[in-house]
């Protein structure tokens, strides 16, 4: 029979074990619904690459500096799958108005467009560092 301290170290291992997987199952499941395709046969993942595939050849070098400074607030273990759905809406901007390169108010507008409400206090404190005027953006937010 189980008792004393290691009858409490192994339910707590149990609780903290199940926790985890039920963290991670959560995580995977909505990997899983962003691969599921929709009407029109793509997935939303396989519209961010196909913006970001068509649109390779429009980014400057001062627009992927831009696009990694505002991504720097985002903890790294998540910043690349960041860095990737906002470069996708980025890049859908400037296909939608089939611009000669993407420019900085492509990636601000793709950036708000891009990330949660409950990011966007993040971006606006990022933007201030940089001094960009996010008046014209409000409407964004």
């Amino acid at each position: 029979m189980l008792d004393g301290w290691f009858l409490w170290f192994i339910l707590l291992w149990v609780v903290v074990l199940a926790g985890m997987m039920g963290i991670g199952g959560f995580f995977m499941f909505r990997k899983f619904l962003k691969r599921l395709p929709k009407n029109d046969g793509l997935s939303d993942m396989d519209w961010e690459e196909y913006y970001v595939k068509e649109t390779r050849d429009l980014w400057t070098q001062d627009a992927r500096e831009l696009l990694n400074d505002l991504v720097s607030p985002v903890p790294e273990l998540f910043r690349d799958v960041a860095r990737q759905k906002i470069a996708g809406k980025i890049g859908e901007l400037a296909l939608e108005e089939k611009a000669a390169s993407i420019e900085e108010d492509h990636i601000i507008r793709g950036y708000i467009l891009a990330t949660p409400k409950r990011d966007h206090k993040f971006l606006r404190k990022k933007l201030k560092q940089n001094r960009i005027d996010i008046g014209i953006y409000e409407h964004l937010f």
